[in-house]
């Protein structure tokens, strides 16, 4: 017969959660916005495209909404928000996933979009 394991009795205050598994350790997802290659007209920003369009292409990239209709895209690495309504699409915003699979999927899309990538923090560009 194999011994009888006695667990400890469950703390009576609570515990405070490990560093690691706290929302304050979460590391925020680096986000970037993507914009058309083309210069802005005298009304403003130049769109990306029709916003199905968009949808179409990016899926031929395996990059797609999770459920249909959602503004939400997801991708190897990457996560790219549509904005809500907007038709044609004249920006959105991405985030990176997964690092380590992301920047190839970027350089890819970008080039194949003709979409320049915009770092807000440092407002740096990818162009293609």
């Amino acid at each position: 017969m194999p011994p009888r394991r006695v667990f400890p009795d469950p703390p009576t205050e609570p515990q405070p959660m490990p560093e690691a598994l706290s929302c304050t350790a979460t590391l925020m997802a680096q986000q970037f916005v993507i914009l058309s290659q083309e210069t802005a007209g005298h009304d403003g920003m130049a769109p990306l495209g029709p916003r199905q369009e968009i949808i179409d292409r990016l899926a031929t990239m395996n990059t797609a909404p999770a459920i249909e209709g959602d503004e939400m895209l997801y991708g190897p690495g990457i996560r790219i928000e549509l904005p809500p309504e907007q038709d044609p699409v004249l920006q959105m915003l991405m985030s990176i996933t997964e690092e380590e699979i992301a920047w190839q999927v970027i350089l890819r899309i970008s080039k194949a979009m003709q979409w320049k990538i915009l770092d807000p923090e440092t407002g740096r560009e990818l162009t293609p």
